[in-house]
């Protein structure tokens, strides 16, 4: 079973999406499990403060070092540790990839100015970024980065074949789709799809993949390129 551990501040916000479709079914059926831990909690003080003032002035409020090491330490696993923060590596389906192969993952949800830079020091916990702008807090990466982890695990998806031929495969995007009705406002399907050639349609779907990457995804076509 993989297990995702989030650690936040807003323990409501989840499960959301993750509590939903194939993520429901796939956490009833044991194939994943979703631990929320309100860091609130581990606060020492009667008002269960977990932030302070950063050193040297600035704006906001930075998250102390001792509230995060306590709640880790009184949560104990061999898993991956993360902290969701802007100047992470950027996620993408590689890294997906491979956290969707281990046995779990915790997920350190930041708020304000972030965390006290020596409990990210002290534990070697890696930064990971959902992309190159600010969100209000980490949860919504966390469940961006769940959503792209869980459906690569077996027995998540109801058809295991879907995922081998989705965007970012070999970094290109993927082909166009189509179904019923043929014709719609006057726009055909393409006739190669009801051909029932399957060496065709494979070929055709493999030139349409390389045209809209190399139009809309410079970057990726670029390493496709490298790659192939």
């Amino acid at each position: 079973m993989f297990s995702a551990n989030i650690f936040t501040l807003y323990p409501y916000v989840f499960p959301s999406v993750l509590g939903q479709g194939i993520y429901e079914r796939a956490s009833k059926n044991n194939i994943w499990e979703l631990n929320i831990k309100n860091i609130r909690d581990y606060a020492s003080d009667k008002h269960s403060t977990v932030d302070d003032r950063p050193f040297g002035g600035g704006s906001g409020m930075v998250i102390k070092a001792d509230i995060i090491d306590k709640c880790l330490d009184e949560n104990p696993n061999n898993y991956k540790t993360y902290f969701l923060s802007p100047r992470g590596k950027v996620f993408d389906q590689d890294l997906a990839n491979q956290i969707s192969n281990f046995d779990g993952i915790n997920l350190v949800c930041g708020h304000f100015e972030g965390v006290d830079q020596r409990i990210l020091d002290y534990r070697k916990i890696e930064e990971i970024s959902v992309g190159d702008f600010i969100l209000s807090g980490g949860e919504s990466a966390a469940i961006i980065i769940l959503d792209a982890v869980l459906r690569l695990i077996p027995g998540v998806l109801g058809n295991e074949k879907s995922v081998k031929d989705e965007s970012f495969k070999n970094n290109l995007l993927e082909y166009p789709q189509y179904t019923q009705p043929r014709i719609w406002n006057k726009l055909e399907v393409p006739g190669v799809l009801l051909s029932g050639n399957h060496a065709e349609i494979k070929h055709w779907r493999l030139n349409q993949s390389r045209s809209i990457t190399q139009r809309l995804r410079p970057d990726l076509w670029i390493k496709h390129t490298k790659e192939n």
